[in-house]
């Protein structure tokens, strides 16, 4: 009896360790049109209240949400300069950073982490006279300095400052040749993958995701990750032609099916897929979800996020 309550001890620490390795706050969930609710999400750990906010595409509106429902503590103010510690962009376009421009006046001195083509279109396009000022530490002068552009090489691991994270960026295709990216964010021995938007391979004639998903294999098969952020934009009804380097329910079980010839079936039951990038357009969300939870051969654990609830991942 004594040899059967220990193991259930055992088990039980090792259960809530594994739960306790990232927290998860969506500023953001949607993927156009409403403006006030546009890609962003902040990770942290559990214990910490320090974050990296992967994309930017709503970070005020977010934040005072997330306060609401006390996912977030402090005030606005506070989280914004003192909470985030550095953004990730995942490529250029306003829904993944608009948040951040706008907000650049307000913010506290930290990095962007991106890589080179996207902090190319920071530079040349975003933080320049004509459409807002340089907030950021190169390129057109006047220079204020705010931000520090940190470049990210493709699959080299730096750390994320005065944060408990490491980050690694892969290269994505949405809408080839245009390059989007992923990240790997690594919290000691464990780890979570955000992807920026993405098409699948077969509709972009490209090998990235392929490329991520054997370079993550590994990491699944050995229970060091747990969670997978990925878009999904349109319903299964939206034409192959007229997807724009996005994913649909379909395309996303169609790439999964090929993370899972990698990893076996086994190790995705425990997998957390969290469904990113929904366009709001009618009942879209809705029916994004419905037809995800419907065709799930693979027994993938679907996360669809809310605005500002929190969310505890392993």
């Amino acid at each position: 009896m004594k040899k059967i309550t220990l193991s259930l001890f055992v088990f039980l620490v090792h259960m809530t360790c594994q739960a306790q390795n990232f927290s998860l706050v969506p500023l953001g969930i949607y993927g156009g049109e409403q403006e006030d609710n546009l890609s962003s999400y902040l990770v942290g750990t559990p214990e910490d209240s320090t974050f990296i906010c992967l994309d930017a595409g709503t970070v005020n509106t977010g934040i005072r949400k997330a306060i609401q429902l006390k996912s977030l503590h402090g005030t606005t103010e506070t989280v914004l300069r003192d909470q985030i510690k550095g953004y990730f962009v995942s490529h250029g376009h306003l829904d993944h950073l608009a948040g951040l421009i706008i907000n650049s006046p307000a913010d506290s001195k930290k990095d962007i982490y991106a890589m080179s083509p996207v902090l190319q279109i920071l530079q040349n396009h975003y933080f320049i006279n004509d459409t807002w000022i340089n907030f950021a530490d190169q390129g057109q002068k006047p220079i204020l300095g705010k931000y520090h552009y940190n470049e990210l090489q493709e699959g080299k691991e730096i750390p994320a400052s005065q944060t408990p994270f490491y980050l690694t960026a892969y290269e994505l295709s949405h809408v080839n040749p245009y390059k989007s990216s992923a990240v790997l964010v690594r919290n000691n021995t464990h780890y979570l993958l955000y992807l920026g938007d993405t098409g699948a391979d077969r509709i972009e004639n490209s090998d990235r995701l392929n490329n991520l998903w054997t370079t993550i294999a590994p990491l699944v098969r050995k229970k060091q990750l747990h969670t997978i952020l990925i878009e999904v934009s349109f319903p299964n009804s939206q034409p192959e032609k007229q997807l724009f380097g996005h994913l649909t329910p379909n395309l996303l079980v169609e790439e999964l099916e090929k993370l899972k010839e990698k990893t076996g079936q086994k190790n995705l039951e425990n997998l957390h897929v969290v469904v990113t990038h929904r366009k709001p357009t009618g009942d879209n969300p809705e029916i994004i979800k419905k037809e995800l939870l419907d065709n799930n051969p693979l027994k993938i654990q679907y996360i669809f996020p809310e605005q500002g609830k929190k969310i505890i991942l392993p």
